[in-house]
């Protein structure tokens, strides 16, 4: 980091003896600490930038220096923030692929982040996913969800992890009605639940195609179709087939409510709320920001300040951008 730490070592060395003989406008600042300065000076620079930006700053790092900007911010950083600008530096499939292969590692499944991620990223997101997956791990991403989860879940994983749903931004309101009626007699209208098919239906057509069918299922049923997944499923299954809902019907609000939930109650869940703001910032951000107001009735900047610190406080709300 030496671009930074010649200017630090300058700062770093000013005599800040309280001279009381001193007659300046500009006196030592009693709280100054250079790591300080540091810290807020590289992720400025990160989190004004793109992220196709960024990697030109990674690559022009290691040809001036001859090593990698990720191996020195580890040792520059402090945990949150290292944790965020190491995020802000992988483009975006591998930053997902890491994710997704965290929440797999070790002792225990975080299945809260493999439904997030895969319910709510696009084909081509999914497809360069899996191929970073591989490349770093040398693994298929399809095989380690079949060994790591089990059942209804593992298969509504696995067909998301296809990248094969439907693009399609035109609606078929005849398929929307069948698939309403089909949705409903496979689970209200009957005893058990035809889980297969909902499996079929969720993971497969488009989003577009999904909010029609969504909408008719009142002309079947009593409840809609959350109220439906409630009581006729249950467990990861449940949330994920909710997590489609969710996105299908307005993905900003789905990551708000991501955005909350890391941030309610005791403590805060910093990974997640670096994962959101990460992998939205380049994509709907604006738009998670305007459901989070609306949805929770304050700010999102509020609460990240509330949650927050210092240089992380400061980078975080850099990427949300003002509370218009």
């Amino acid at each position: 980091m030496s671009f930074f730490k010649d200017l630090l070592r300058d700062i770093a060395n000013l005599d800040d003896d309280d001279d009381q003989s001193f007659k300046g406008s500009v006196c030592p600042y009693a709280l100054f600490s250079a790591s300080r300065v540091e810290e807020t000076a590289i992720m400025d620079l990160l989190v004004k930038r793109n992220n196709d930006q960024r990697q030109q700053i990674k690559a022009a790092y290691q040809q001036a220096y001859g090593k990698s900007l990720e191996a020195d911010l580890e040792t520059v950083l402090t945990e949150d923030l290292k944790d965020l600008a190491l995020a802000l530096l992988m483009i975006p499939a591998q930053y997902d692929a890491q994710q997704v292969k965290q929440a797999m590692q070790g002792f225990g499944t975080d299945e809260d982040v493999l439904i997030e991620i895969l319910a709510s990223r696009s084909n081509e997101q999914i497809i360069e996913m899996k191929k970073a997956y591989k490349e770093a791990y040398q693994s298929e991403l399809e095989d380690e969800i079949e060994s790591d989860t089990r059942g209804d879940f593992e298969d509504a994983l696995v067909s998301l992890c296809k990248g094969t749903r439907s693009d399609d931004t035109d609606v078929d309101k005849r398929q929307a009605d069948w698939d309403a009626k089909a949705l409903y007699e496979a689970g209200e209208n009957k005893t058990g639940t035809d889980n297969a098919l909902f499996i079929e239906i969720f993971t497969t057509r488009s989003d577009a195609q999904l909010r029609r069918t969504f909408q008719r299922y009142t002309k079947y049923s009593d409840v809609d179709m959350m109220k439906a997944i409630d009581s006729e499923t249950s467990g990861h299954f449940e949330d994920c087939l909710t997590a489609i809902v969710k996105c299908a019907m307005n993905k900003p609000a789905f990551f708000a409510e991501k955005l909350n939930l890391a941030m309610e109650g005791s403590g805060t869940r910093t990974k997640a709320l670096i994962r959101v703001l990460v992998t939205r910032s380049e994509l709907d951000l604006k738009k998670v920001v305007a459901e989070y107001k609306k949805k929770y009735g304050r700010p999102l900047q509020q609460d990240i300040l509330a949650e927050a610190s210092g240089a992380f406080e400061t980078a975080l709300l850099t990427l949300c951008g003002s509370d218009d």
